[in-house]
């Protein structure tokens, strides 16, 4: 058994925006196709220039994608009836982004897509995801950390953009 380790940062930003605005300014930047049809064409692009039509349409403005969502806050509130618990964990990326990352650090599939979490706390909305930069450092492949670098500052831009600065 081989084990790693990894340092990781975490990258948050804090709203005062209500929690609704903040997730339907994340909704509006990303892509959010049918992901079955999504599915289907991807597997059925012919070529690398196919591919990456299917993927340009599905992107949103921030050219990411979500592939998933997980309302957290929903098994808290069932939990706890009456309780205000808003927790949503969004799944995005980009798979040219990944293939760039993954044909050259293979462990970089089980980071990508990213997990973007937003919830509500006393002190604001609360915005974050973990680097992929930092997830990457150990493998010490200097292609995939620039191009985690490039995906980390469109996330970091989607963040603050959502937080509304």
């Amino acid at each position: 058994m081989n084990i790693r380790k990894i340092a990781v940062r975490r990258t948050s930003v804090i709203s005062r925006k209500p929690y609704a605005a903040v997730v339907s300014a994340l909704e509006g930047a990303l892509g959010r196709p049918d992901m079955k049809k999504f599915q289907a064409e991807l597997h059925a692009a012919p070529d690398a220039a196919a591919l990456e039509r299917i993927v340009g349409a599905a992107c949103g403005p921030s050219g990411l994608i979500e592939f998933a969502r997980y309302d957290l806050g929903e098994v808290l509130r069932a939990a706890e009836p009456g309780a205000e618990a808003r927790v949503l964990r969004l799944v995005a990326g980009n798979p040219l982004i990944m293939k760039e990352m993954v044909k050259r650090v293979p462990d970089a599939g089980s980071y990508a897509p990213l997990t973007i979490l937003i919830d509500e706390r006393p002190d604001g909305v609360h915005l974050s995801y973990d680097s992929m930069e930092s997830l990457l450092a150990a493998y010490g492949d200097a292609e995939a950390s620039r191009v985690a670098r490039e995906l980390d500052a469109k996330l970091a831009g989607l963040l603050k953009a959502a937080a509304g600065g």
